[in-house]
């Protein structure tokens, strides 16, 4: 018996590997992107009361009617239009299986589908699922601006759609107006859809957060992926949406009820109060993610680092040239074994390693009292 031949080039997940170094070696851990404090009470409480009596059965498989309902509510406005919620609007086990579904249910094998890279590693796995052939699109420090000749080159009349992450994880990009009207553009010309993946939406420092869907022409050609877990720092109830126009949501469904059937009931109530929090909730979320952006910053410069400021997100990438490690691989390891702080080596996130050999990718979801406490420890490598 093997693993799948599909399925067996990925191996384990890097995260996997990289928190079980973390444990052998008592280390910091800035590698996984899990904040270390709690989730929001009122956000507890209101899945805790759905326990209460009524809510024990399946609910229905797309969502409780009050989480579509919240999500139509916080979304609408952004798009411009009222969402429908019994023919747009999707409940998911996380963003990942929201991803999944998307490529299950509306790629066929052979589809070609355009990827930004550096990418989630989720990404190529659900196109080797779906039996989709990738076009890597490569952003670059310092700046991991999209060339518009690369992503130009992308796009063809085999073309069935893209992924576009943003704000970007693992760079922190926002995309300008003028990178999200180009992907548009492309859209349309080669009729393609395009299926964005915005868990990061609320967690944004400095430019704008542009939205395909809402941009000109899109809205029919656009799946919106979201989740209640990076905003809420509640990563373990994995709640996720995808929002697109019905004949989109069709595609997502047919392949989300095989996958998932349902999300568990009480997560779905405790969402649906999570996005009715007030605006001072995402502008005090957006300052302390600020501060410890600032701290990370400060010290990754002062120790040696090459820092790359994201404009959102909570990870940051740096160059590692400066301590004489041959790739990023062995610096994290270097990093962990030798001063006890984990990272993550972001060549897993290229199709070609050696395009992310000379980074490291570091995550500030984090208390201030952890932030300090690695920077200190990496202190070490200023002193060689």
């Amino acid at each position: 018996m093997s693993v799948a031949d599909r399925l067996a080039p990925f191996g384990t997940s890097i995260f996997t590997d990289m928190t079980r170094l973390a444990i052998e070696h008592d280390a910091i851990n800035l590698g996984q992107g899990f904040p270390d404090w709690d989730g929001p009470g009122f956000v507890k409480l209101a899945a805790a009361r759905s326990l209460e009596g009524g809510h024990d059965q399946y609910p229905p498989s797309h969502g409780v009617p009050e989480l579509r309902e919240a999500i139509a509510a916080r979304y609408g406005p952004l798009f411009g239009r009222d969402l429908d919620v019994s023919t747009e609007i999707t409940v998911t086990a996380g963003c990942t299986e929201a991803l999944a579904a998307s490529f299950l249910g509306l790629i066929d094998p052979g589809d070609e589908v355009v990827v930004i890279e550096p990418f989630y590693d989720s990404y190529p796995v659900n196109l080797a699922l779906a039996g989709a052939v990738p076009r890597y699109v490569t952003l670059r420090p310092p700046l991991f601006e999209i060339d518009e000749a690369e992503m130009r080159a992308a796009f063809n009349d085999r073309t069935r759609a893209v992924v576009v992450n943003t704000p970007h994880n693992p760079t922190g990009r926002l995309f300008s107006a003028e990178e999200v009207a180009l992907i548009a553009e492309l859209c349309r010309r080669y009729d393609a859809i395009a299926i964005t993946d915005e868990v990061y939406e609320e967690i944004i420092f400095d430019g704008e957060h542009r939205r395909l869907a809402a941009t000109e022409g899109m809205w029919d050609r656009t799946v919106t992926l979201s989740s209640l877990g990076k905003t809420f720092s509640l990563t373990g109830w994995k709640v996720g949406w995808a929002i697109a126009p019905p004949h989109l949501t069709a595609g997502i469904r047919a392949a989300h009820q095989f996958l998932t059937f349902t999300t568990p009931t009480p997560v779905q109530f405790g969402t649906a109060e999570a996005l009715r929090a007030p605006d001072t909730f995402y502008s005090e979320l957006r300052s302390s993610y600020r501060s410890k952006r600032e701290l990370l910053m400060a010290g990754l410069e002062e120790v040696g680092f090459e820092v790359y400021p994201p404009q959102g997100t909570y990870f940051m990438m740096a160059g590692h040239a400066a301590f004489g490690q041959p790739d990023d691989r062995a610096f994290c390891r270097y990093l962990v074994e030798t001063v006890g702080v984990v990272a993550i080596p972001p060549s897993v996130f290229y199709h070609r390693p050696e395009d992310g050999a000379s980074l490291v990718r570091f995550a500030f979801c984090k208390d201030e009292a952890t932030l300090t406490d690695a920077v200190q420890r990496m202190q070490k490598l200023a002193k060689g």
